[in-house]
């Protein structure tokens, strides 16, 4: 198979032949048909997670159709259209995996962290955390929901039902949740980077009420906010822009320092919430709200051999909506 593999932390990725995997009992080999950039691909290959498996495969928003099972394996079926997320494998065993929190388990394998990812033209995953697609869709399309959508969707549950919700980084994720949101009644708020105007009429036109720079102050009081920037700076301006007992959610996987700010901004009963990782039930729930919401991504498609170009748009915010490689 054809693969983009990282070799050191802060380097590009090198395009690699390697063998075909063979699937394990209990896992499946995908053929890969499209796989998002997340933002948290960045995160692995600039160094900010710490201890990869190196060499590693980037890439946790994986769309593809099986071709062959492990020992075991009946949940899916050669030649069936699947979905791969981030969260890889659980243990099944430790305390927050028997209370239903398995987004936290203590044993975890990440797809394209800590198991090889889908920047190739095939991968290996273990099948219960392999989720069937409809036969027939947009395999690009599809793609960034299998992340972007997924942690936009448990970060929206944990903001609460709130009316007036903000979104801050308007990329892969709030492009997608701004739709379930706005299909949910709710008026969404979008903050960019000052001065981002593009950026800004990509949000009005998914249904923003109002879009400005992260630097502004929205014309109303929020619910709600949703931090999908890497800014630790943004938490205290979103916490200056929400009402009493107000909420803001950081929805990513690693932040720069928050700096120091005033009791005040939190004051109230204003709270501050992580979201880590993704559960099954996450899927299973928001895959339900795509059919019904009729949910749209904006993509922008490379080749596999151009996942450093993709990289890069992404982190000098080039990219409205998702970068997908396409083996």
């Amino acid at each position: 198979m054809r693969a983009m593999q990282l070799i050191r932390p802060g380097t590009k990725l090198v395009l690699a032949e390697r063998p075909d995997p063979e699937p394990a009992g209990g896992e499946v080999r995908v053929k890969v048909s499209a796989c998002g950039v997340c933002r948290t691909d960045l995160h692995v290959v600039d160094g900010d997670l710490s201890d990869p498996k190196l060499p590693i495969i980037p890439g946790h928003e994986i769309v593809g159709r099986v071709d062959k099972l492990g020992a075991g394996v009946t949940s899916v079926s050669v030649g069936q259209r699947v979905g791969i997320p981030w969260l890889g494998y659980t243990c099944g065993a430790c305390a927050y995996c028997n209370e239903g929190m398995e987004n936290l388990c203590d044993r975890p394998l990440f797809t394209g962290y800590t198991r090889d990812g889908g920047y190739a033209t095939h991968t290996v995953a273990d099948a219960r955390f392999v989720f069937p697609l409809p036969p027939s869709g947009d395999d690009v399309a599809t793609a960034p929901l299998l992340c972007a959508g997924l942690i936009g969707w448990r970060s929206l549950r944990i903001a609460g039902g709130g009316k007036r919700l903000g979104l801050y980084g308007f990329g892969a994720a709030a492009h997608i949740i701004a739709q379930v949101a706005r299909w949910q009644g709710r008026e969404v708020f979008a903050f960019t980077k000052p001065g981002d105007a593009a950026g800004q009429d990509f949000a009005r036109s998914l249904g923003a009420r109002w879009a400005g720079g992260s630097d502004e102050v929205p014309p109303q009081l929020l619910d709600a906010a949703i931090i999908f920037a890497p800014a630790g700076a943004l938490i205290p301006a979103a916490l200056a822009a929400v009402r009493k007992g107000g909420r803001v959610v950081c929805a990513g996987i690693h932040m720069s320092d928050i700096p120091a700010f005033p009791y005040r901004l939190l004051w109230e009963e204003r709270q501050i919430v992580s979201v880590a990782n993704l559960t099954r039930a996450d899927a299973a729930g928001f895959f339900e709200i795509v059919a019904q919401a009729g949910i749209v991504t904006t993509t922008t498609p490379y080749p596999l051999e151009q996942a450093n170009q993709a990289l890069d748009d992404l982190r000098s915010g080039r990219l409205h909506g998702a970068a997908v490689l396409v083996p």
